[in-house]
């Protein structure tokens, strides 16, 4: 397109309306559209959409958008997108807005004046902004091209924005490349900068950058947590695999293949080598292993105990469900917490309290032997020789990393909360007390907020209190917790 007016943005906008009223009239153009735009207009124009529109759909309600964010890869980011960003929108009267990968608006700060005007034109959280729902847009634009982009004024299809100025680009999965959505910054068409997509740029890399930090920091996490369950190949082939198919650690080094393609189900996968590996769910990714001649030695078992919250205790050996009732579980729980063994004695005492009864307890034991195996729960002392991962040692080995964010995460409400065992009831009490403490301490208003409407924080009248107190004014979480926090109060 021509430069005329391109030193001055209101000018530059003249000289668009008149492209963009010939063009869409079918007449002769002052000037060429960029390309960009021009093929935007085509695909927007071919979903229908109309230059005339208002505004955008809404396809999440407000009530759902907290939910939403809460649930999306970028919320790890937005500290990062906040401090890059809003400052400089407020003082150049513009806004940050962050979608996720259909488009919809998820997030949204900045200057007071540019949000009511936003709000005029459906710029707010909740309303979809991809080409198909409102034509040419950075953030559509953006997302649909795979690319930085800005739009000015009547390079927008729609009328109603013209007056606007906009710039946006897509943040990545660094474990996958999918695009997770977009962050843009819009504003007044007189406060157009050239910089403007540079700077959306750069910072949608930055926030690409932390999330591969995160994504690294995961895989470390994954790795320690499961590679007891490679050690137990005893140095045959196999390898640890994320839950989106990426291998962190394999035997032997170097045999192994950046990434594999496991689908729903699927109990062996064929390696691109040809090499085929039967695959095992763990309670976080997968463990390939070669098959097993008949005459090896069976391989060290893999135990996952998953025992918090109100649904019942679940058990997978090897990625075999377990069928569990109470007791079974408080045996495993117990076992799982003292990984050198104990007697039969020190086993009733556990479960039973003073009046527990050996005898009882060496009943249970067969019962449950004959249920998971004698290789698994083995004898004098009664230990489990298996690999074990627990969400309640889960719980605790976040807590005692400060991690209260990691810790709320794994853990689903209440350990075995039907268990009166004394074992049991003692640490149910501790990882409800230090999840309790972790997260009042860390005074972060997401996660109190996410913590009030946890099982271990629902009723909790101090988290809802603080967490009303510390999110914005703005946020529609409050609304949610004042209601259950009246409602806490009317029932004590």
């Amino acid at each position: 397109m021509t430069t005329r007016g391109a030193d001055d943005p209101v000018d530059h906008a003249h000289l668009l309306h008149e492209v963009f009223d010939a063009v869409l009239a079918g007449g002769r153009a002052p000037a060429d559209p960029r390309p960009l735009v021009s093929e935007s207009w085509r695909r927007s124009l071919a979903a229908h959409v109309d230059p005339d529109s208002r505004t955008p759909p809404v396809v999440v309600p407000a009530a759902d958008v907290p939910e939403l964010r809460a649930a999306h890869p970028l919320s790890d980011v937005l500290p990062l997108l906040r401090s890059t960003l809003v400052s400089i929108a407020d003082e150049a009267m513009h806004m940050m807005l962050v979608t996720d990968a259909e488009g919809t608006i998820l997030w949204r700060e900045g200057a007071v004046r540019v949000l009511s005007a936003a709000d005029d034109v459906g710029l707010f959280p909740g309303t979809a902004w991809s080409e198909d729902a409102i034509g040419t847009n950075a953030m559509g634009t953006a997302l649909a091209v795979d690319n930085p982009v800005q739009i000015h004024s009547a390079e927008h299809l729609v009328r109603a924005y013209h007056a606007w100025t906009c710039a946006a680009a897509p943040v990545h999965d660094p474990d996958t490349g999918a695009i997770l959505g977009a962050v843009d910054i819009s504003g007044p068409l007189h406060t157009v900068h050239p910089a403007m997509v540079q700077l959306v740029s750069a910072t949608a890399q930055l926030a690409e950058h932390q999330l591969r930090v995160r994504m690294a920091i995961a895989d470390e996490r994954l790795r320690v947590r499961n590679m007891p369950h490679l050690s137990s190949l005893r140095g045959r082939s196999g390898a640890l695999v994320t839950p989106t198919g990426r291998i962190i650690a394999g035997e032997p080094y170097g045999m192994w293949p950046e990434r594999v393609m496991l689908n729903a189900g699927a109990d062996r996968v064929r390696l691109e080598d040809g090499r085929e590996m039967l695959v095992e769910p763990l309670a976080e990714g997968y463990l390939l292993r070669a098959p097993q001649r008949a005459s090896a030695p069976q391989p060290h078992r893999a135990l996952s105990l998953r025992f918090t919250g109100d649904a019942a205790p679940t058990a997978l050996l090897d990625g075999t469900p377990v069928p569990l009732t109470l007791r079974p579980a408080e045996l495993l729980a117990v076992l799982a917490l003292h990984p050198d063994g104990l007697s039969a004695e020190r086993l009733a005492l556990l479960l039973y309290g003073d009046e527990g009864n050996p005898t009882t307890v060496r009943g249970e034991i067969l019962r449950l032997r004959g249920v998971i195996g004698s290789d698994v729960l083995r004898t004098r002392p009664y230990r489990l020789a298996a690999a074990v991962d627990s969400d309640f040692d889960a719980v605790r080995r976040a807590l005692r990393a400060g991690q209260p964010a990691e810790a709320l995460r794994v853990c689903a409400g209440p350990l075995l909360p039907r268990s009166d065992a004394p074992e049991i009831r003692q640490l149910r009490e501790e990882l409800a007390a230090g999840l309790r403490h972790a997260v009042l301490d860390a005074d972060d208003p997401d996660l109190l907020a996410e913590f009030a409407e946890h099982p271990l924080g629902r009723d909790d009248l101090q988290a809802h209190d603080r967490a009303i107190a510390r999110l914005a004014p703005g946020d529609p979480r409050r609304a949610e917790l004042a209601l259950r926090r009246a409602r806490l109060l009317a029932d004590a």
